[in-house]
Parts: structure tokens; sequence; C-alpha cells
């Protein structure tokens, strides 16, 4: 009976998250697809270059409504309600910290910005346009992903799906209309990435209208104890967010110096499909973590063990259905964004997505059990397995893969520094399993 309710929970919060993150990660994937219909190699160059500073601002936002959501989810589930609307409320106090200081990056330093992430000439308006509306959208992606965090970790997964998926859909459809029939180019583009998180938090504000909501903004005072809560629960998701925009800069500086813009376009179509992919694992991960957090909150750790697997069992076959579509589909999908027909596009392309995407599994992996680590309150770990996929294995490797095998050797540098970050989370997964083991049975 317990095994059959935590399987149904599990099924519950980790299938609305992964289509609610697919949508999400549709933001960028549609500006990918009509910009290169639009305006070509050079706008898929322009966007690929902008696209690590969505990274940082919508990693930001995560840090905050993961940070939060864990600190209200085990709150709650101990009766301390008070608490929680301290929580809810310092996390918006960050959320409007956070807001401001990317605001004040787009109206006084696109240009500077834009000129440190490689754009040239040819491309340099197109990429500052993008960057500096999206930094002065940044208030509306920052309290969407706190609100979504806030939500779903208040008992309703559908509403925070619903809400990421017609945001999305809100998305494509002005994509479509700003670029084409409006011929707002670039801007448009933007605009309409930049109105999608108004549209999901219209949808989530149902929560507080049906009065549905446990969690509310009461009047208390800024708290440091708090805010570095927040902070150790939630920097393992900034870590991933920023990581990846920092990799792409890493990335398109090797590329451009060895295949050039139109490198630079083809890894945008490795990136950002990469952006839906790990967006499965980050739902499976999202959608694990309310149920880990309440029932670590009622020391609950039969609960715990067996979401854990089914997460992890998820995560394998959905690994082996992606792998295998990227291994046969990869022309076919080059040719979706190769709208100038570019034989070399379509060469460096189709190779790279076979390459890039061996880490599926890997990455899964790291995706899965760092959240379980920070939704059981032990950020360490977390942390670790965030910083050495994140920085501290796949930038080195980057450059020195780079040097051996060329662009092969940039490629190959993903799945490397996945492969060896998942050896070193096995070994802290066995340890704590093992520790944790050892207390019960002394209990």
């Amino acid at each position: 009976m317990i095994k059959s309710r935590c399987l149904r929970d599990f099924a519950r919060y980790s299938s609305l998250n992964v289509l609610g993150m697919i949508g999400l990660s549709c933001y960028i994937l549609a500006d990918t697809f009509f910009v290169s219909k639009g305006l070509g190699a050079n706008g898929l160059t322009a966007l690929n270059l902008a696209i690590p500073v969505y990274s940082f601002i919508h990693g930001s936002g995560l840090m905050i409504g993961m940070g939060g959501g864990i600190k209200y989810s085990v709150q709650q589930s101990q009766n301390e309600h008070k608490s929680a609307d301290r929580t809810f409320t310092n996390a918006v106090y960050l959320t409007a910290a956070f807001a401001a200081f990317f605001v004040l990056l787009g109206i006084f330093f696109s240009s500077v910005i834009t000129s440190a992430l490689g754009a040239d000439e040819s491309v340099f308006a197109m990429t500052k346009t993008y960057l500096q509306v999206i930094l002065l959208f940044s208030p509306a992606f920052l309290m969407n992903n706190v609100l979504l965090c806030f939500v779903r970790n208040d008992g309703a997964p559908q509403l925070a799906m619903a809400a990421m998926l017609i945001g999305s859909l809100a998305n494509i459809v002005l994509d479509w209309v700003f670029i084409f029939p409006c011929q707002m180019g670039i801007f448009g583009a933007v605009l309409a990435t930049g109105t999608a998180p108004v549209i999901s938090m219209l949808i989530l504000s149902s929560h507080f209208i049906r009065g549905e909501n446990r969690f509310h903004f009461t009047k208390c005072r800024p708290s440091g104890k708090l805010y570095a809560g927040i902070f150790a629960g939630g920097i393992p998701s900034l870590v991933t967010e920023v990581s990846a925009g920092a990799v792409m800069i890493v990335f398109n500086s090797i590329i451009l110096r060895l295949e050039g813009n139109v490198g630079v376009a083809a890894y945008g179509v490795i990136a950002n499909l990469s952006l839906v992919i790990i967006a499965v694992y980050t739902g499976i991960a999202q959608g694990i973590q309310p149920i880990i957090s309440r029932s670590y909150g009622m020391r609950n750790a039969a609960d715990i063990n067996a979401v854990l697997r089914y997460a992890l069992t998820s995560m394998l076959i959905f690994s082996a259905v992606i792998y295998a579509s990227v291994f046969f589909g990869a022309s076919q999908i080059t040719n979706i964004f190769n709208s100038e027909r570019s034989a070399v596009l379509q060469n460096i392309a189709e190779e790279g997505l076979r390459l890039y995407f061996t880490a599926c599994p890997f990455a899964g992996f790291n995706i899965i059990i760092s959240v379980y680590f920070t939704a059981s309150e032990r950020p360490l770990p977390a942390n670790i397995i965030s910083l050495l996929r994140g920085f501290f294995v796949i930038i080195p490797m980057a450059f020195l893969l780079s040097q051996l095998g060329k662009i092969r050797g940039v490629w190959c540098a993903f799945p490397a520094t996945e492969l060896l970050t998942a050896v070193i989370g096995l070994v802290f997964l066995i340890f704590i399993t093992k520790k944790r083991g050892a207390i019960a049975k002394e209990q």
C-alpha cells in the first residue's frame, strides 16, 4: 500500500514536471527555430551568443525557488506554518534584489556584455537587442520561477505544469507572429520569450484567487539565516543553469576559433536541443523534490529510497529513447534548423549530436542525485556535484580535448565530464546510504 502510494505520487509529480519543463525549455527552442527561418545563420549565431545570459537569469530564479521551496515543504510537513510564510516572504525579497541587479545590467551594460560574449560586427546589433530585452524582462522570469516552485510544493503540480505549458505555447505563437507577419526580427523573438513568464504568472494567480495557497506574504524583516538556508538548498540549481551559460560562452569561444560563425550556429542546434533533453531530467528531479522534502520532514526513509529508485529507473529509460532518437535522427534534426542548407553546418551538427548526447544517462544521474541531496537537506555533496560538472571539470576538459581532437574533442568534453562526475556522485550516494542505514540500526 505504501509503495503504491509512493509510486502514484512519483508518477503524478514527475510526469507533470517533465511536461512542464519541456514546455519551459521550448522558450529558447522556439526562438532557435523561428530565428533560423527568419534571420538565417547570423540570427542563429546572435541567439546562441546571448542565451548564456538567459541561463544566468533562469538559474537565479530556480535557486531562490528551489531553495525556498525545499525549506517551505519541510516546514509545512512539521506544521511550522508561520516559519513557512517567512520563508516565502524572504524568497520574494531575494527575487526583488536579483531583479534590480539584472535590470540595471540591461540598462547600462548591455553593449559591454555583448562585446564580452564575442559578438562581431555582423551579429553585434542582434545580440545586443536580444540580451538587453531579456535582462529587462528578468523580474518576470525570476518571479515566475519562484512561484512555480512554491505552488508545486504547495500540492498543486497540475497548476504549475499548466502555467509552464500555456506560457510556452504563447511564446511559440508570439514568436511566429512577431518574426513573420509583424517583421520584428530578433526583437520580436525576445519579446515573445519575455511575455511568456507574464502569461505563466497569470495562470498561477488562480492559486491565490481561489484561496488554495498555504503560503502568504507576511510582515517580517529580511533574515540572513533564512537567506543562507535558501542559498544552501538552491545553489545546485543555480550552478546547473549558470554553468550551462558559462559552458556555452567557453564552447562558443573555442568553436569560433576552430570553425567560425558556422560552427557556432551548428553548436546552437546542439545546445538548444540539449535544453529540452536536460529539461526531461530536471523535470524528474523537480518532481521528486516535494515528495523527498516532505518525507524527510516526516523522517520517512522508506519513501525517500523508493522515490529515488523510481527516478533513476525512469531516467535510464528516457536516456535510451532519447539517444536512439538523436543518433538515428541527427540529419533530420539538423535540417530543421539549417534553413540555408549549409553543408558545413549540416556535417558539423550531425557529428556533434551523436557525440555530445552520449552524456545522457550520466547527466540525468547527476541532476537527479543533486536534487535528491538538496531535498533531504544535504547541500554539500549536491554543491560539489554541481560545481564539478558545471565549472571545475567541463571547462578544463573542453580546452584539453579541443587541443587533442579539434571540434570532435569539443563535442566529447560534455560526456567525459558527466561520466567523471557521475562516478564521484555514486560514491557520495553509497556513502550516505550506508551512513543512514547504520544510524537506523542504532535507533
